[in-house]
């Protein structure tokens, strides 16, 4: 294999691997026997035939729509934005619209865990439905063996239509990892989008999945992330976002892969669900359940929203055919474009940070001309996947040489009790999940696109840029704030090309607050050249 100069990664013809269809140490390896079975992709299935459904467009005729609209005056051509930048406003705002909404709920994700906040959030969609809200629901299905029976119960609603993406053949067990392999090619293609609309007139798109870790509720790890809530003329095209998806070949109805289930077991199900959707002991925050109330919440956020022009864009999902793989998607390409149009300064904050040759040469081109780059991502204490940090770390010192500015985020950040919000502190560790660029203090990038090379050429993503210097600078501080010494180690080269970190606990010569057994395992994955894998 040619090697890249400045030590960075070696060239691989084949891109990414299902990072978490296999868990465990076996990832790697089984990533790299599924190259030999890339001859053997097979066509999407099943096909399924349906007509064409699209979202909700009138939001004028409820109250939400009526809100924004109001407030929409003496703003045209601009949406507005809130930034969730807490746990605690991420589920309390998406709990809020579930109850305010009147008409539909159209959410995509890439996860949504059946844990409390999940679990939770399920059950009031339920009780949406049961309101006569159309609820469309469009989870990819790499997180989803052994669900079908509850996800089934729950499309068997008259309201609620559930949808998977590229969904494996085999439900449950370890069919699933053979048929990973033998189907790589199509399997491999996930659907990493992150939306939720509700009745046309508010949508969020940001870096969250839909569980505990992800709203500061976990009693282990929490994530820091960021998502935009968002008014206005945008919301149109999340909205349109959601139906390229929800009509593509790939997405199947849930009822297309396995059967309902008996009917008195229906009954049943539903009944026990009905009965725990105002449940609300477990929760670390106890939203509201009323309509009125909900309706009096949104009032409040309304003047906290900072308006811009604003554009949405994201990746093509998967069709009747496989696209090629080597062609960045439609979200990297206006990224790149983003980047070469900065002048002075780009900070990026991204949970997995893998780049390529093409990527380095035009840092280090932006970094001729006098553009500085600063990135954040996760230490290898704090990353949730080792084998994602381990091709970081084989192109470090090349990110390094190319004129990154590289900092890693500690798992004890002291500013994780701003990041979360709970009444009882931050639980346990944090680690790094939000996607968010910073141009020249005046454009940003929020959305589910990480940088790395599967979001670059595999993954569906969605992002939202936003023209607001205002919004821009507020993420600039935050990331430099997670950048500070009490929350990151600033990563250099010293003699001899070696690696040291530095924070408010002095410098290492290796990575920091791991014990030698993860550093072991990091390494051994690192001696594989599979980052494109990961």
């Amino acid at each position: 294999m040619q090697q890249i100069r400045r030590g960075g990664y070696p060239k691989t013809a084949n891109p990414q691997v299902f990072g978490q269809v296999i868990a465990g140490g076996m990832t790697a390896l089984l990533a790299l026997v599924a190259v030999l079975f890339q001859g053997c992709a097979a066509p999407l299935a099943p096909q399924v035939q349906r007509s064409a459904e699209y979202a909700f467009d009138r939001p004028a005729e409820t109250g939400l729509g009526r809100h924004a609209a109001a407030l929409a005056q003496g703003h045209a051509g601009e949406s507005g934005f809130f930034i969730e930048d807490t746990g605690r406003q991420a589920f309390m705002q998406r709990a809020t619209l579930i109850e305010a909404a009147e008409r539909s709920i159209d959410a995509q994700y890439y996860i949504w865990n059946s844990d409390v906040s999940g679990r939770y959030l399920a059950l009031r969609l339920l009780m949406a439905a049961d309101r006569g809200v159309r609820i469309r629901l469009l989870l990819d299905d790499i997180n989803l063996s052994g669900r079908d029976a509850v996800i089934a119960a729950l499309d068997s609603h008259a309201n609620i239509e559930i949808r998977i993406y590229n969904p494996f053949a085999t439900r449950t067990g370890y069919g699933r990892v053979v048929e990973a392999l033998a189907d790589f090619r199509r399997i491999n293609r996930r659907m990493h989008n992150k939306t939720f609309v509700v009745d046309g007139a508010f949508g969020i798109v940001g870096g969250r999945n839909i569980g505990d870790e992800y709203f500061g509720m976990h009693p282990q790890v929490n994530f820091r992330d960021r998502d935009m809530l968002a008014v206005g003329p945008v919301v149109r095209d999340i909205s349109a976002n959601f139906d390229f998806y929800w009509n593509s070949p790939a997405a199947v109805p849930i009822a297309a892969l396995s059967g309902a289930g008996e009917p008195d077991a229906l009954q049943r199900g539903m009944a026990q669900a009905r009965a725990d959707a105002g449940d609300t002991r477990k929760l670390r925050y106890k939203p509201m359940q009323q309509a009125d109330a909900a309706h009096a919440e949104v009032k409040r956020w309304l003047p906290l929203l900072e308006w811009a022009p604003a554009e949405l864009v994201f990746s093509e999902p998967l069709l009747a055919t496989l696209p090629e793989d080597d062609q960045p998607s439609r979200a990297a390409v206006r990224l790149g474009e983003l980047m070469r149009a900065s002048q002075r300064e780009i900070l990026m904050e991204s949970a997995y940070f893998i780049l390529g040759e093409p990527q380095l040469e035009g840092i280090e081109e932006l970094g001729e001309r006098g553009v500085t780059m600063q990135a954040l991502t996760n230490s290898l204490a704090s990353n949730d996947l080792v084998g994602n940090h381990a091709g970081y770390a084989r192109g470090r010192k090349g990110m390094l040489e190319s004129g990154i500015q590289l900092y890693e985020l500690r798992p004890d950040a002291k500013s994780c009790t701003q990041w979360i919000v709970a009444d009882d502190g931050c639980p346990g560790a944090v680690s790094l999940h939000a996607k968010t660029m910073v141009f020249d203090r005046s454009v940003l990038y929020v959305g589910s696109f990480n940088l790395n090379l599967r979001s670059i050429y595999l993954n569906g993503e969605t992002v939202l840029i936003v023209h607001s210097p205002r919004l821009a600078m507020a993420v600039a501080d935050s990331i430099e704030q997670a950048m500070h010494p009490d929350n990151s180690w600033r990563v250099s080269m010293g003699e001899n090309r070696a690696l040291q970190w530095s924070g408010n606990d002095g410098t290492y010569g290796h990575e920091p607050a791991t014990g030698g057994w993860r550093r072991f395992k990091a390494g051994l994955f690192g001696l594989l050249p599979i980052e494109k894998y990961y």
